[in-house]
């Protein structure tokens, strides 16, 4: 948090990143759920590209101190669906799609333009909202509840396989204390996906803009 007060322009790229990303990520989880044919997202207002409609507060909060931070979970309702687990599967597969999408799409941007600029503040910021979306994308795809990897598992397993699954959600929150956050030290899960993610970004992160 100090370094933040040291040097305002960096949070506020972080958190206009964070903002973008969180946005893209939940707009598009109830996009497809609304196209799957379950409105709830729509008629709560979640269909918005205005961020303040996803922030949570505690995961705001946490872009301060980590940083890294989480949304207001867009709802959806399976009974609304016509094949709730294959179609659970796809709205939880659309939030990281949109953010790699996102990030690819920046990064051509950023590329276009840090030649001709070099490093300034927009590169940073494009820079930014690149390694975030990255981060998000890999991050959800993690098969633990309520991570939409979890999801995205149980609509590719055979049904019997699935349900045994689906009891592995209460277990969620717990795995998420020890897998993620590094309680001793290290987190496993951090440790698994982060060189999946330094590949996606050496592919998409200009040199000239490398922070």
């Amino acid at each position: 948090m100090l370094r933040y007060i040291n040097n305002p322009l960096e949070f506020i790229g972080i958190f206009v990143a964070f903002l973008i990303a969180i946005t893209v990520h939940e707009v598009s989880h109830g996009y497809t759920a609304d196209r799957l044919g379950d409105p709830t997202a729509r008629v709560m207002g979640r269909l918005t590209l205005n961020p303040f409609k996803h922030l949570d507060p505690v995961g705001t909060l946490m872009i301060l101190f980590a940083p890294f931070g989480w949304a207001k979970p867009v709802p959806f309702d399976p009974f609304n669906l016509k094949n709730p687990r294959r179609d659970a599967a796809l709205i939880s597969l659309a939030g990281p799609a949109a953010n790699l999408i996102t990030a690819s799409v920046v990064s051509l941007i950023l590329h276009a333009i840090s030649f001709a600029s070099g490093v300034s503040f927009i590169t940073y910021l494009l820079s930014i909202i690149v390694i975030l979306n990255v981060n998000l994308a890999i991050f959800n795809l993690v098969p633990i509840f309520p991570l939409d990897g979890f999801h995205i598992v149980e609509g590719l397993l055979p049904e019997d396989a699935a349900r045994q699954w689906h009891q592995l959600e209460s277990l969620g929150f717990i795995m998420i204390l020890v897998l993620v956050f590094p309680l001793f030290g290290s987190s496993p899960v951090l440790s698994l996906i982060q060189p999946v993610i330094t590949i996606i970004l050496n592919i998409l992160l200009p040199t000239a803009s490398i922070l």
